[in-house]
């Protein structure tokens, strides 16, 4: 089914990563690879060389999951908006502290959620099959 939400989904949100990643290196020059505080990518989110490698892997997993199949795409929408909840409530609580291995910002956080809402909503709600019980009822 090629025009599946989950595969579209992820084709997207993989493609907008990895574009993202390649995009953070610029940025991030000469900074740490964990450093706590990174560049500014769009002048708003910040990032390091982990997090700019974190959005290449991400991206690469949902591009590859969009284009393989529907299973494939909804197991990864799922999964990474899952890990993306987690990361978007427990960056609040990181983001000043020396765990900040991403350099996460505030802007990161809601993004972050707001990634988790789409992906999450595509990998549960999304190419739903309905079973049909085919016996006869007495």
């Amino acid at each position: 089914m090629r025009t599946s939400p989950n595969r579209l989904v992820a084709t997207v949100f993989g493609a907008v990563y990895l574009l993202v990643g390649l995009l953070g290196f610029a940025v991030t020059g000469g900074i740490s690879f964990f450093a706590t505080e990174g560049g500014l990518l769009l002048g708003l989110f910040a990032v390091n060389p982990l997090h700019n490698v974190a959005h290449l892997l991400i991206g690469a997993a949902l591009l590859i999951a969009g284009l393989a199949s529907v299973p494939a795409a909804k197991a990864v929408n799922t999964t990474i908006g899952a890990v993306y909840l987690l990361l978007g409530i427990v960056g609040f609580f990181i983001a000043s502290t020396a765990l900040n291995i991403l350099a996460l910002n505030t802007p990161d956080h809601f993004l972050h959620l707001a990634s988790a809402i789409v992906l999450l909503g595509a990998g549960l709600a999304a190419d739903k099959v309905v079973s049909r019980n085919r016996t006869a009822s007495v």
